[in-house]
């Protein structure tokens, strides 16, 4: 845990007043804040100006560019955070894995571990020099960021990041991945093992470089049940979230299936991220009373009309229950042919909501 002076120091900072970071320590606050996960993306002109002259791997490997499309989509839209402009999978390719971002398709990892004999390619990462565009890309960020606003940081969960791994993509029903956890626990775990630690000491050097708060993505775990949550994940999440959480607060987000979020509570973060497949005071009740919730919009509100948006996101506000420690989101990212009207309507009901 932080010393008593660090504690003192960290007070004093302008963002710790924040209505975002009020809301991950369930304090009151005058409105409910918001940001929204893949704020920065296709749907926005001034990101696509960007992406017109570099490639996604180069915006994300380019601190400056990175900072400068999540800066101006902070101040075109009027959001309460950042989340730094950067993906899940850097973190493995100084793990050994062989990532590409083929144009016009998704992360291909072309190394891929099929077997359970494979899982031992994967490195320890100790070193992570090779990783410092995404360090400085908090630095730049929070150094051009208007200093009243808090910065997040993020990195993908180990079972996420493991089902990358061996699929070699993503995947519909991550057949490869549960084969392999089935087949094999012993490698599987220590596979995990691997992941949670390097995950951890990632999540420790963007606090290092300036982010106040962190976000682990669990994208693809809801095609887990409860029981081979509680076994095979459940505790490599707590250990990459862990020693990251006695520091600044954690949001421990994983989409696709509700049942799992008293076992995502268990597993560590002040915040849980909800998805819109579960009602949100109904989420908050199975997440309970000392944590945090987030969410939890069905993104593809947003491509309806002005007022379905304004009426669905004051119906979220409403399920929230107005007591504190609640932070306004969707229930994943942005989708690309969102309307930025959409959005912009979004943010104003919300704050004046």
């Amino acid at each position: 845990m932080p010393d008593q002076a660090t504690q003192t120091a960290q007070s004093t900072q302008p963002w710790d007043d924040s209505l975002v970071m009020r809301a991950c320590r369930r304090e009151p606050v005058e409105r409910t804040p918001v940001w929204l996960m893949r704020q920065a993306g296709r749907y926005l002109p001034e990101y696509r100006r960007v992406r017109e002259k570099v490639s996604f791997k180069e915006l994300c490997t380019t601190p400056e560019l990175a900072t400068e499309v999540m800066i101006a989509t902070v101040e075109r839209l009027e959001v309460d955070a950042a989340i730094i402009f950067s993906d899940l999978l850097p973190i493995l390719e100084p793990m050994g894995m062989d990532l590409d971002y083929p144009v016009g398709g998704g992360p291909v990892i072309h190394n891929a571990l099929l077997d359970p004999r494979d899982l031992a390619r994967l490195q320890e990462l100790e070193d992570l020099s090779s990783l410092d565009f995404v360090f400085e890309t908090v630095r730049q960020t929070r150094a051009a960021l208007n200093p009243q606003l808090p910065l997040i940081g993020f990195a993908g969960s180990p079972f996420t990041l493991a089902g990358y791994c061996i699929e070699g993509g993503t995947s519909r029903s991550w057949s490869r991945t549960k084969t392999v956890m089935y087949r094999d626990e012993g490698a599987w775990n220590a596979m995990m093992s691997r992941l949670a630690r390097g995950i951890s000491r990632y999540l420790l050097a963007q606090i290092d470089a300036g982010a106040q708060i962190l976000q682990v993505f669990d994208s693809w775990v809801g095609c887990l049940g409860p029981d081979d949550y509680r076994r095979y994940v459940l505790p490599h999440t707590a250990e990459a979230i862990r020693e990251a959480a006695t520091r600044v607060p954690v949001i421990n987000f994983a989409t696709g299936n509700p049942v799992l979020l008293p076992l995502l509570a268990e597993a560590g973060g002040s915040v849980i991220g909800i998805d819109w497949r579960i009602d949100l005071g109904e989420a908050r009740r199975v997440v309970g009373p000392d944590r945090g919730v987030q969410g939890n919009l069905d993104p593809a509100i947003l491509l309806s009309d002005r007022e379905t948006v304004r009426r669905r996101t004051l119906e979220v506000l409403q399920s929230a229950g107005g007591t504190p420690g609640h932070i306004f989101n969707l229930g994943h990212g942005v989708l690309p042919l969102t309307p930025v009207d959409n959005v912009l309507e979004l943010i104003a009901t919300v704050k004046g909501g």
